[in-house]
C-alpha cells in the first residue's frame, strides 16, 4: 500500500473552493444545475458523503472535466481512511498459491 501522510481532501471541498467559490455559486444553484437535490450536495461539500459513480458523471460533465478524476478522488479518500482505521483487514494473510496469479 502507499504511505501517505496527510489525508487526501475530500472530493467536497475540491468542487467547493475550486468551482463554487471562484464561481460564485450556491449549493442551491448547483444542486439545480446538477439535477440533485441541495441537502445530498451540501452532505457533499461537507463531507458527510461520496461521490458516487453517478455524481462523478454529473459533476464531469458540468465542470468540463473526466469522470475518473471525482472516482480517484474519492478511491484515495476511501483507501487512506481504510488504511488508517484499526479494523481486522490487516490479520488477513495471503491465500497460499496466489502470489504471481492476475485477474482476467
Amino acid at each position: 500500500m502507499q504511505t501517505r501522510t496527510r489525508k487526501p481532501t475530500h472530493p467536497g471541498r475540491i468542487i467547493e473552493h475550486h468551482y463554487m467559490k471562484p464561481m460564485n455559486l450556491t449549493v442551491t444553484a448547483l444542486a439545480a444545475h446538477l439535477g440533485i437535490s441541495r441537502k445530498h450536495l451540501s452532505n457533499l461539500v461537507n463531507e458527510k458523503v461520496g461521490i458516487t459513480s453517478d455524481m462523478a458523471m454529473r459533476l464531469s460533465r458540468a465542470f468540463g472535466t473526466s469522470p475518473d478524476l471525482w472516482m480517484n478522488m474519492q478511491k484515495s479518500r476511501d483507501l487512506w481512511e481504510a488504511e488508517h482505521e484499526r479494523t481486522d483487514w490487516e490479520t488477513v494473510k495471503p491465500l497460499p498459491g496466489v502470489h504471481g496469479v492476475c485477474a482476467g
